[in-house]
């Protein structure tokens, strides 16, 4: 008897992106070109969160960072550049620089 195989789901990191228990990020946040949007729109995420298991700080930073490895070579130039801009911006907001 041939079994059809289900189809395969989308990868793991962008349901974990998309579907995150910890942090309620807005819709395409990683796409945004506005590094300052992003680390604000992370921190609130972070600070108003209930479920996340660190501190607010390491939270957003965890998730950026995620992001940033699991897109890897997909991630174009400019992209990567603004996230990890925001990284820093994120860093300057909670106080870590």
């Amino acid at each position: 008897m041939n079994k059809k195989k289900t189809p395969k789901p989308e990868y793991w990191s962008a349901k974990v992106t998309n579907e995150s228990n910890a942090l309620d990020l807005e819709k395409g946040i990683f796409t945004w070109k506005d590094p300052v949007q992003i680390a604000l729109s992370l921190k609130r995420s972070a600070d108003s969160s209930h479920r996340r298991k660190a501190e607010p700080f390491r939270s957003a930073m965890s998730m950026l960072v995620f992001y940033i490895n699991r897109a890897g070579s997909k991630l174009n130039a400019e992209q990567k550049l603004i996230l990890q801009q925001a990284k820093e911006e994120l860093r300057k907001l909670y106080g870590k620089t």
